[in-house]
């Protein structure tokens, strides 16, 4: 794009040396004021980091105190800080500016960490001035940093190799930096130009090349190519159309309802290769008495390509919950003259749809691979999730792709192993020697807890590699003293389910 140019790469090359030399990294950063203020930090209280620093002159402080939580500082404080680049180079990236000898931050910059199956690091993310540090409300153009959405859907990644990644809405340019740790290339698309000069800037600051940027919506930059994975933290929130209510353009894309992530999902197909997937974070509208995800699925079925789709809703919530979370979220304060007319805007505007409850969650979609069975898994699952889901996805389509080659028999010829992380429980009746429930528990994916009985356990207690399936199902039917063909019509199914959720690996 002509008019986004990309950042002095020399200012920005000096910039990561002062960076790197001041030790100004996420660990470094923690210490430097301590869990309680790092806490407080997360709640948008900056003053316990402030009293952390005070009476400190080095470089790590100077970096805190005004990259960090957006606090103007002496020039002079930064030209010690950052010896190759100077508050000069700040200023050339639009980072501060200075005037009477005083550097006012305009955005902040600050360091993230980040693991992968790549190994692990951190970038230096630069993005808007947040709530605490505007110490107010946020303006509607604003380009919002890392949060727990972002962070969510980072570890949500698959992490296989592809050729070419689309991340749509791109923001500060945080899911581009991490697609392209396992990518050939990324484009990055967004209708803010200001979300693309960060992304240019963040990819720059930390030597990232093979990140192009383009401006429009949805898909329109990209309209006739394709994709081997698309990313997406889009702007899904629900906002009333009417009046009065602000549009943030970091969560509202000027849709009714939930009409984004339908567009996005049926869509999508057009811009995936074939086998391509696509991973985004969204929310579906509960309308009168209609389950939520029976309409991501007329979503999927409308889609000009054949898609898998494995989508999991991770929570609900009713319109009022709903509401006060997003108004809060634009800086607008319980109590303030404000917040009630918002609040009221919102439910005026669930009522005209009938809506009865929001949810969110991860959709994970896929071109279907030619000749294979079309994978439609649509789940709630609330428990905590232990670690990034992003190893665990792409072990499960490799399952189910696996899987797919394999009638009964020629799964009860195949072998299975359990997974590492995988424990059981027996919970007995006092005084019963048999116990009344069986618990298969799962320590990775997604957490996930089953109720077993006596013959699957026996099974996946079995399964260490060396017998088949088939064999070892015969083997438990001559124990329980069952038919034997009936024991496998009822356990190789539920061998599939195990082996998609991570709890066996067939070999």
């Amino acid at each position: 794009m002509s008019d986004i140019r990309h950042p002095d790469p020399s200012t920005t090359a000096a910039l990561r040396a002062d960076l790197a030399a001041a030790g100004y990294t996420a660990d470094a950063v923690r210490a430097a004021w301590g869990p309680l203020a790092d806490d407080a930090i997360g709640r948008g209280l900056l003053a316990p980091a402030r009293r952390a620093l005070a009476g400190r002159s080095d470089a790590l402080a100077a970096l805190c105190r005004t990259l960090f939580l957006g606090d103007a500082a002496p020039a002079a404080d930064l030209d010690r800080a950052l010896p190759t680049a100077g508050v000069a180079g700040l200023v050339t990236l639009g980072i501060v500016r200075v005037e009477g000898g005083t550097a006012t931050p305009l955005v902040l910059l600050r360091p993230q960490d980040y693991t992968d199956a790549a190994g692990s690091g951190w970038w230096w993310i630069v993005s808007d001035l947040d709530e605490a540090a505007l110490g107010g409300a946020l303006p509607t153009g604003h380009v919002l940093g890392v949060g727990g959405a972002s962070l969510t859907l980072a570890g949500l990644q698959l992490d296989t190799p592809a050729r070419r990644v689309l991340d749509v809405g791109t923001g500060c340019g945080i899911q581009a930096l991490r697609a392209r740790r396992s990518a050939s290339s990324v484009v990055a698309t967004d209708v803010s130009e200001r979300a693309l000069r960060f992304t240019l800037l963040n990819a720059a600051l930390n030597d990232v090349d093979g990140i192009e940027v383009r401006h429009g919506s949805l898909f329109e930059p990209v309209a006739g190519e394709e994709f081997d994975r698309v990313v997406s933290n889009p702007p899904f929130v629900i906002t009333p159309r009417v009046a009065g209510v602000p549009e943030y353009e970091y969560r509202d894309a000027g849709f009714a309802g939930d009409d984004l992530v339908a567009a996005f999902v049926s869509g999508v197909g057009e811009v995936l290769a074939p086998g391509g997937t696509a991973q985004l974070l969204g929310n579906w509208e509960y309308r009168d008495g209609r389950d939520g995800l029976d309409r991501v699925r007329e979503w999927v079925a409308a889609s000009a390509h054949p898609l898998d789709a494995w989508i999991v809703e991770r929570e609900q919530l009713d319109p009022l919950a709903y509401a006060e979370l997003w108004v809060r979220d634009g800086g607008t304060a319980p109590g303030s003259p404000d917040y009630a007319r918002l609040i009221d805007a919102w439910l005026a505007d669930f009522a005209a749809r009938g809506v009865t409850a929001v949810g969110f969650g991860y959709l994970l979609l896929r071109r279907t691979p030619i000749g294979m069975p079309p994978l439609a898994r649509y789940e709630r699952v609330t428990q905590p999730v232990p670690g990034a889901l992003g190893p665990h996805l792409g072990a499960a389509l490799a399952a189910w792709d696996r899987l797919g080659l394999l009638d009964d028999d020629g799964l009860a010829e195949a072998t299975a192993v359990v997974a590492s992380d995988v424990t059981e429980a027996r919970h007995h009746r006092p005084g019963a020697e048999e116990p009344s429930v069986i618990e298969l528990r799962q320590g990775a994916g997604f957490g996930r807890v089953l109720n077993v009985d006596p013959a699957l356990a026996a099974l996946v207690g079995a399964c260490d590699g060396d017998l088949p399936l088939g064999v070892l199902i015969d083997a438990i039917a001559d124990l329980l003293e069952v038919d034997a063909a009936a024991l496998r019509a009822d356990l190789l199914p539920r061998v599939r389910e195990l082996a998609f959720t991570g709890f066996l690996r067939v070999v």
